[in-house]
């Protein structure tokens, strides 16, 4: 049985909270810059520590004229946007947990959370939202009262609550404890009803202390980040905290269509996010070389940056290599760099695995995409890469104060400051994730140094008609790495082999049709059994079985002509699969296959 520990390198005071530091920024560091926040003009414009804590309090003050007393559950249901932390800190602030809502949820998944929750007040985010969950509002018995912040929700808080005095958010604060809950984030619900993690401060204040430390200078003081992953998920919420906590100053955008130019105003120093975005801006950039005659120039760039990056792991790179990287740096990887903002020395990523193909391009490009490991459960980051130490291909070392355990079985057991400690009144699925003081992941993985692999998930794991146990994770990262794929879903459960179903990016496919020769507004349907599009995917799904053995190898696909959405209930808020829906939607394509 592998194990392996970082110790722990900081105590959380039990009487303080996530609030207690921007109470210390405001008696004490007052004009510290914390957040940038973009004005109805388009302009960023800076927040100041006492700025921001003195908003906070103001919102405060109207929750509680609101009748939100200390422990009860305010529901926000947001995209991402500055509003959003001042409504998270000031749930916390008078003595309340944030239930955190995805915008795109469905009105069965808030109606499932705002029941189980007995969530007393819903803040959301514009009228359209409301009008969506009209029924399910009017249906939440515990619910008192619902919000607009499109319609002024912060404001009108503010003016409720300028009667209640100072000595109110003061109680509220002496009462509150490291140990009481921050937020409840329900699962994403792949499968079943999603749970209700209950995360504590001192959950979020031991993952901040820890994560800085793992990810050094990038939450070093001063540094700079655009936020734009959903803050209902842990990552990007952990990210935010951290960013007050540290000095990092802090932006947000939900405005994903205009994120390069948003990048390129806001200039940040980190980029904070999920696999499958990096993928996009690495098969955007080929494709524009590729519409400008310079595909060849920049296979070859790519190729070197993958070298460069791999000498780097070898000795270091020799006088050839590091002539034409330095040529190459000039024509592409500085242009990659500038559509990044610039000055971006480095980004996270998380949710899911990058692939090492793109980890080393990245990172011979000048911009190291450092992987991290974590679950709602875990407060986003258990494991983490860094500057200092990095291994591309692994999701990093343990965080300190985190000890990671390999089971006989493969199984991911982990154990810290920052692991939850229970689901929202759900004492059997507890008892079931957490078993002699170890929480079981659901992942499967190896240790390597330290470093830890993850290799599948149990609940994915296919079992062919012959026994073959197949994780899908490896076939579907790679073939969804090739610019013409969105989504791949891998099967084969109880079948003689193993399947896949893939769907095109239609994004890609203007400029895929424009340099075949082909009308741009060709419809997809169309596609599906192009000779050409079939010649792409299958060197794509061949490129996949090389990485497993061939009793583990796709032996057939289809091509869908629909995506999978978030909309359509398909993907997770985080682009994860929902491999129950899909399988549920397409049982007819599936079946197919094996006819």
């Amino acid at each position: 049985m592998q194990e392996y520990t970082t110790p722990s390198i900081t105590t959380v005071d039990p009487s303080t909270t996530t609030i207690t530091r921007l109470q210390q920024y405001r008696s004490q560091r007052p004009t510290l810059p914390l957040f940038k926040r973009r004005t109805d003009a388009g302009n960023w414009i800076t927040v100041t520590a006492a700025q921001f804590a003195d908003e906070v309090d103001a919102v405060a003050k109207g929750l509680i004229a609101a009748g939100v007393n200390a422990g009860d559950r305010v529901s926000l249901l947001s995209s991402t946007r500055y509003e959003w932390s001042v409504l998270d800190y000031a749930i916390w602030r008078a003595g309340a947990t944030t239930v955190a809502i995805y915008d795109t949820s469905s009105p069965d998944q808030v109606d499932w959370i705002l029941t189980d929750s007995a969530s007393s007040l819903l803040i959301i985010e514009s009228a359209a939202h409301r009008s969506k969950h009209q029924q399910v509002i009017a249906n939440a018995s515990a619910l008192r009262e619902t919000l607009v912040i499109d319609d002024g929700a912060v404001n009108a808080l503010r003016k409720r609550g300028a009667d209640v005095p100072d000595s109110a958010l003061d109680d509220r604060e002496a009462a509150a404890k490291a140990a009481d809950p921050a937020t409840l984030i329900y699962t994403s619900g792949t499968t079943g009803r999603p749970k209700g993690v209950v995360l504590t401060h001192e959950n979020f204040l031991d993952e901040v202390a820890a994560t800085a430390e793992a990810v050094g200078s990038g939450m070093a003081e001063g540094k700079t980040t655009l936020l734009f992953l959903p803050l209902a998920h842990v990552f990007a919420r952990v990210v935010a905290v951290a960013c007050v906590e540290n000095g990092v100053v802090l932006g947000h955008t939900n405005d994903i269509p205009n994120l390069v130019a948003d990048l390129a105003v806001f200039k940040p120093n980190y980029v904070l996010s999920v696999p499958r975005v990096f993928e996009k801006v690495f098969n955007t950039a080929e494709q524009k070389a590729i519409d400008g005659g310079k595909g060849a120039i920049f296979a070859k760039a790519v190729d070197t940056a993958i070298a460069y990056s791999r000498a780097t792991e070898s000795g270091g790179a020799g006088l050839v290599l590091t002539v034409k990287h330095t040529i190459f740096d000039k024509l592409v990887y500085r242009k990659l760099r500038e559509a990044l903002g610039g000055h971006c020395e480095g980004a996270i990523s998380g949710g899911a695995p990058l692939g090492d193909r793109l980890g080393h391009f990245f990172r011979g490009a000048g911009v190291p995409v450092y992987e991290g490991y974590g679950l709602s459960e875990t407060t986003a980051a258990v494991t983490a890469n860094n500057e200092e130490h990095s291994r591309i291909g692994s999701v990093g070392r343990p965080v300190p104060g985190v000890t990671v355990k390999i089971a006989d079985d493969g199984e991911i057991l982990l154990r810290g400051g920052m692991v939850f400690s229970g689901y929202w009144q759900n004492p059997d699925a507890t008892a079931d994730a957490i078993r002699d003081g170890w929480f079981h992941t659901g992942d499967i993985g190896r240790l390597e140094d330290g470093y830890l692999f993850i290799t599948g998930r149990k609940k994915e794991l296919i079992v062919t008609a012959g026994g073959k146990n197949v994780s899908p994770a490896q076939l579907e990262d790679t073939i969804r790495a090739h610019p013409l794929v969105s989504q791949c879903l891998v099967v084969g459960d109880q079948k003689p082999f193993i399947a896949a179903l893939i769907t095109l990016d239609a994004e890609a496919v203007p400029g895929w049709l424009e340099r075949h020769g082909l009308p741009t507004d060709t419809p997809i349907s169309e596609l599906t059994s192009n000779p050409d599009v079939r010649a792409e995917l299958d060197k794509a799904v061949a490129d996949a079985n090389a990485t497993v053995s061939n009793a583990e190898a796709i032996k057939k696909y289809s091509v869908l002509d629909t995506d999978f959405t978030i909309e359509t209930g398909e993907l997770t808020p985080t682009l994860k699969l929902k491999r129950n829906v899909i399988h549920d939607s397409y049982k007819q394509a599936i079946a197919d296959l094996y006819t």
